[in-house]
């Protein structure tokens, strides 16, 4: 008996999850990104970003609070009347993406190899969906309610697809699980 109902047979998505982890033209750039970050994060401060006092990363947590306001700025479009706060919870989203940033980058610096090509790829495709994300709030407040809408939701794809990039960092590769707790070297 096994756990795995498709016998074997590995699912496209992952797939191209495990390509972006195995893509050795990103070592270059993922390591000028995370030379400095470990010398940025490497004392008490970035131990607190990456999570000590909680006991597991921050930076999960800290992205409810953009992703969240995205999606229901997107379920707003939905609803007429509902433009002006939804144009306010794209903003409420790009306030909280620095926070959310700092924390993921904190994390980065203690990345492995494979860890940092997923993580790169995972930072850069989220900060494109900010940028279509600030293009959307802008498209909003010119008149171009259509144009912002449907770069709300073009945002959302790329904040899925980073998404997803970012689950296979924490849960197929491990990133971050088990560092706070009992037993562990301290990091």
């Amino acid at each position: 008996m096994t756990d795995n109902p498709d016998n074997g047979v590995v699912a496209a998505p992952h797939r191209l999850l495990a390509a972006v982890e195995r893509a050795r033209i990103l070592d270059a750039p993922a390591e000028a990104v995370a030379k400095p970050l470990r010398r940025l994060f490497g004392g008490r401060a970035g131990r607190s970003l990456r999570g000590r006092e909680l006991g597991h990363p921050l930076h999960p947590l800290a992205v409810t609070l953009p992703i969240g306001a995205w999606l229901c700025s997107s379920l707003l479009d939905f609803v007429p009347g509902n433009e002006s706060a939804a144009r306010r919870l794209v903003a409420i989203g790009l306030l909280a993406t620095p926070a959310a940033a700092l924390l993921g980058a904190a994390d980065y610096s203690e990345l492995d190899v494979r860890q940092r090509r997923v993580g790169l790829t995972h930072a850069a495709g989220n900060a494109l969906a900010a940028v279509v994300f600030a293009q959307s709030y802008r498209a909003r407040g010119r008149g171009l309610t259509g144009a912002g809408k449907t770069l709300n939701l073009f945002g959302l794809l790329l904040l899925s697809a980073s998404g997803a990039l970012g689950g296979h960092l924490a849960y197929a590769q491990g990133a971050g699980v088990g560092r706070w707790q009992p037993g562990s070297a301290p990091r």
